[in-house]
């Protein structure tokens, strides 16, 4: 990973017709955008930059509220870039301009530092958000001028980034500080390449470069603030006593950070930052930092679904193979983190690893976070749920056996529609040399390769088959290597160009089958990639998996609901001999693919009023019916579970 070799193809030119994604995109853009849009008028999200607000009156703005309304309208200017529509179009251009109206003479931008407390600007990076929403405000503004042409916003944000640049550096009277919860980085950097502003590219390696340097900058601050820096290290979220700034990742500079902790979300926006500054400057220590904190993440910290974070307590990674389930974290946030980071690896570094991670959490630990209708929202995604240990176990308002429809803390519901709203543009990478397909999706794509217009069009039912039809239509012929990914799941997968049988042991490397060729309009491929049930086993250090398995089937993880098993989940033992069957099923949720096999229960009979008695009782035979786990609490509340206990 040396310099940029991929670029993803924009959202806007991919085209997505399946069974699967295709009803989530649009729950999302007729449902989610609205609301979500309803929800943050309603709590005052919206009005706060009218600066009006005064104390003793209703909806006091918080110091991250601006992050929400931003990934709002970056998550509607994406969907105004597919769908047209006037009247989402007129809603975002009058947040912005209410935005605009709220800037300082002297670029300032937060509602927060302007209204609450104008005392306090730039005081407490560590705990206060400033930058954050900085950053988010910066993406809004250029998803905008990228998906909808228009510049009001990008304008703004570019004054309020030179301000930034102007307060914060190495010159005489400039803040050595950086943000506590990493995400300007990456927000910067895209700034940089919608504008071309070197300027902004050096800011983003400044908040890099900085973090986690001695003496540290957050205990020169909370100095001047006139507090005890010792008093707020012991306050620290969830961080062990002797590293209390791990959880904004400021507890060691950034090429010294060898394993992923601390806040997950945090991470996740931190180590895309690094990697596309890696991948803008050609820095090779810091593109070996990123691929250290990858291999962290994927082998030691990352749950089956493609969540991250194991602890509510700080919401944080703790120590490897600490993946509980119960009360496992896994922040949505986290998970779209993870598939930012692993798309950014992946342009960087063609290998079918990120490739799976990234459609691992997609399919499972991202998708899991909405219901279907695009209503309700889950902030933690836990693996097993026992509804009544919510209710004599309380939690935050986070962890919670059901979705809500929105959070006090709201950073998830725009993040997973701005996720939604530009799906496409993970499916497909390209240069000028080189087209590649990352996800497979029924739909099409436009792709220019060095000048030369080609249009790829899938053929698919995936995920719920796994037979995928390429048709390759170059405006004329042309030259160039299609790299299709060939998934770390599938066993044996098979690939026909034109009909005839393509070698994978001559053509695969990096989980990515490379065809170079001369492409001409009606050349074909046809790719199989058998889908059998597979079950999957933890480490043994997993301790809350041990003796049990979870099944698999393609890109989706499944599990065991309530609704269609009964109570008492955890009782279920499924035999090693077991078979196990997939089927559609049309009626379940809008048609899923189910997987049923023959489990065995204890019987509850014969206990009375006891507790405790002498082991031996007897077991019955039990059909399991498992769901894809991105549909679960869908249907009635109830009991969850990942991992089945096997016998």
């Amino acid at each position: 990973m040396s310099a940029m070799k991929l670029s993803p193809v924009p959202h806007h030119r991919v085209q997505v017709a399946d069974r699967f994604w295709a009803p989530r995109l649009a729950a999302n853009r007729k449902v989610t955008l609205p609301l979500e849009y309803r929800q943050c008028q309603r709590t005052g999200r919206i009005d706060a930059w009218r600066l009006d607000w005064q104390e003793g009156r209703p909806n006091k703005p918080h110091y991250f509220w601006d992050s929400d309304v931003a990934k709002w309208i970056e998550a509607a200017a994406f969907s105004l870039a597919t769908h047209p529509d006037k009247k989402l179009e007129a809603l975002v251009d009058d947040v912005v301009e209410l935005i605009a109206s709220a800037q300082q003479p002297d670029g300032y931008l937060n509602v927060y530092f302007t209204v609450v407390a104008p005392e306090e600007r730039w005081t407490n990076l560590r705990d206060r958000h400033e930058l954050y929403c900085a950053g988010h405000l910066m993406e809004a503004a250029v998803a905008l001028w990228q998906s909808a042409g228009k510049r009001r916003l990008l304008e703004v944000m570019c004054r309020y980034a030179d301000h930034i640049g102007w307060v914060f550096g190495r010159g005489p009277g400039q803040r050595r500080g950086y943000c506590g919860h990493p995400e300007i980085e990456l927000a910067l950097v895209k700034l940089y390449r919608a504008t071309g502003r070197q300027q902004y590219l050096k800011l983003a390696r400044h908040f890099v470069d900085e973090r986690g340097r001695q003496p540290h900058y957050f205990d020169r601050e909370a100095r001047a603030r006139g507090e005890d820096p010792e008093q707020i290290r012991r306050r620290s979220l969830g961080s062990p006593a002797d590293r209390p700034y791990e959880p904004h990742l400021a507890h060691l500079p950034v090429l010294r950070q060898h394993e992923a902790t601390g806040h997950a979300v945090r991470a996740m926006y931190l180590y895309s930052g690094m990697a596309d500054l890696a991948a803008e400057t050609g820095d090779a220590a810091l593109a070996a930092g990123c691929r250290r904190l990858w291999k962290s993440v994927v082998t030691g910290r990352m749950y089956v679904t493609g969540g991250v974070g194991s602890a509510e307590h700080g919401e944080r990674f703790t120590f490897d193979r600490d993946l509980p389930n119960e009360f496992a974290y896994a922040e949505t946030c986290a998970a779209i983190g993870l598939v930012f980071f692993a798309q950014r690896m992946l342009q960087a570094e063609l290998d079918g690893e990120y490739a799976d991670v990234m459609e691992r959490a997609l399919y499972n630990g991202v998708a899991s976070g909405v219901s279907l209708d695009g209503r309700r929202f889950f902030y933690a995604n836990p693996l097993a749920v026992w509804p009544p240990a919510y209710v004599h176990r309380p939690q935050s308002d986070h962890v919670q056996a059901r979705r809500q429809e929105w959070f006090g803390c709201a950073c998830c519901p725009p993040n997973i529609a701005r996720l939604l709203a530009s799906f496409g543009g993970y499916a497909y990478s390209q240069s000028p040399e080189r087209a590649c397909v990352h996800l497979y999706v029924r739909g099409g794509a436009d792709l220019d390769l060095g000048g030369a217009k080609v249009r790829l069009e899938q053929e698919t039912d995936y995920p719920w088959g796994g037979n995928v039809r390429i048709a390759v239509r170059p405006e004329a012929p042309t030259a160039f290597t299609l790299a299709l990914r060939l998934p770390g799941w599938c066993r044996a997968p098979g690939l026909r160009l034109n009909g005839r049988p393509v070698d994978l042991g001559r053509v695969a490397r990096k989980g990515y089958a490379h065809l170079r060729r001369t492409w001409s309009a009606g050349d074909s491929l046809e790719l199989r990639l058998p889908m059998p049930v597979e079950r999957v086993e933890a480490h043994p250090a997993v301790r809350a998996d041990c003796g049990r398995v979870a099944l698999q089937r393609g890109p989706l993880v499944y599990c065991l609901e309530e609704a269609g098993n009964g109570p008492g989940l955890n009782d279920i033992a499924l035999p090693r001999s077991a078979g196990l069957a997939a089927r559609f099923d049309r009626r379940l949720l809008g048609g899923a693919v189910v997987v049923t096999g023959q489990a065995r229960r204890r019987d509850p009979s014969g206990w009375g009023g006891r507790l405790y008695r002498r082991a031996g009782s007897r077991t019955r035979p039990f059909r399991i019916r498992a769901v894809p786990y991105c549909l679960w609490g869908n249907r009635r509340p109830g009991e969850m579970l990942v991992w089945i206990r096997e016998s």
